[in-house]
């Protein structure tokens, strides 16, 4: 593979990051300003977990596109044992929460993408962590 490809590769990498970064902080930052309503405690934890749990989601699905146009728009690798279009969200959803893969490997550049979307999912999902408990720090009462 040409040098290029993995520029490509780390530069389509950097972009579905900060989409994903920012999709995130958006979502925390609006659970933030929303949950703020006294005696309401259960619901509150409860929609910060929903809501965390869709962007998570989200952000999946940004990668599974991610991975889709570069393997079938910018060529960059494939993904041996892909056979259909929702296979790419599923090998995005075991990269983003490092369960891993073996049934789906990459090849080429498209690499790149892979190690960086486990990197933001590890990231990401302690973030929501974090922001959970810190929730439930501040909202939780016996």
């Amino acid at each position: 593979m040409a040098a290029m490809d993995y520029a490509v590769a780390t530069l389509l990498s950097v972009f579905l990051i900060a989409l994903c970064v920012t999709v995130h902080y958006e979502t925390l930052r609006v659970l933030s300003r929303r949950t703020h309503s006294p005696g309401r405690h259960r619901w509150l934890i409860l929609v910060t977990v929903y809501s965390s749990l869709a962007a998570h989601i989200v952000e999946i699905w940004i990668f599974g596109a991610g991975y889709w146009v570069a393997v079938n728009v910018l060529e960059l690798g494939g993904i041996v044992g892909i056979t259909g279009d929702f296979d790419f969200l599923y090998y995005s959803a075991m990269v983003y929460t490092t369960v891993g893969f073996g049934d789906l490997v990459p090849v080429g550049p498209i690499r790149m993408i892979t190690s960086t979307e486990a990197l933001a999912g590890l990231a990401l999902i302690t973030w929501s962590a974090s922001f959970t408990f810190l929730q439930m720090q501040r909202i939780w009462h016996d």
